[in-house]
């Protein structure tokens, strides 16, 4: 089908769907949270049909800021134990949020996630490949790396003793066909 084919066909869908939309939240650090978070960031922008590999990156993006929120920045790290442990996902060590923020505008998804943890204090060698502070949990010390890979845009900021923020970006490839129509 055509994009101008498409367009006629749902001619008036176009004109409803935001331009802009966002959503908060706050929640627990704990590691049960962190499916939570990537499920309600794919459902944000579901409505827009992203391709399942956008959906993918998206996911495994906002898993990755979540968990380092909660290991990192609260030192809760049950629930992430050695493969083949079981932790309750639910026990709180060190009480913290996470906040989750999203913003879209047109294709453009831009996503906050931010602890008041202990923050970083070197961010460039915390977003080295392979560096982590929790070997003994087999933290593979990708999680920046992921981020980097599967957003267009990373940025890190974090004062040690305050927390940390991390803003991701994401073009989605889904909007040709709404310009198209303007």
């Amino acid at each position: 089908m055509t994009a101008e084919k498409q367009l006629q066909q749902n001619a008036g869908v176009v004109e409803r769907m935001p331009w802009k939309n966002e959503m908060n939240m706050e929640f627990d650090a704990v590691s049960l949270n962190e499916s939570f978070a990537r499920v309600a960031v794919a459902a944000f922008v579901a409505h827009l049909n992203p391709t399942l590999d956008e959906v993918a990156d998206i996911k495994t993006a906002v898993s990755e800021a979540v968990t380092n929120a909660i290991i990192h920045g609260y030192d809760n790290v049950y629930g992430y134990g050695k493969h083949g442990n079981s932790q309750p996902a639910y026990l709180i060590i060190h009480p913290g949020k996470v906040q989750l923020r999203c913003r879209l505008e047109k294709d453009v998804l831009q996503i906050e996630v931010e602890d008041c943890g202990k923050g970083i204090v070197d961010v460039e060698q915390a977003m080295e490949p392979l560096y982590t502070t929790k070997p003994e949990y087999d933290r593979s010390g990708m999680g920046f790396a992921f981020m980097e890979a599967f957003m267009d845009e990373l940025e890190v900021h974090s004062r040690p003793g305050q927390g940390t923020l991390v803003r991701m970006v994401k073009k989605l490839g889904t909007y040709p066909l709404i310009e198209e129509g303007n």
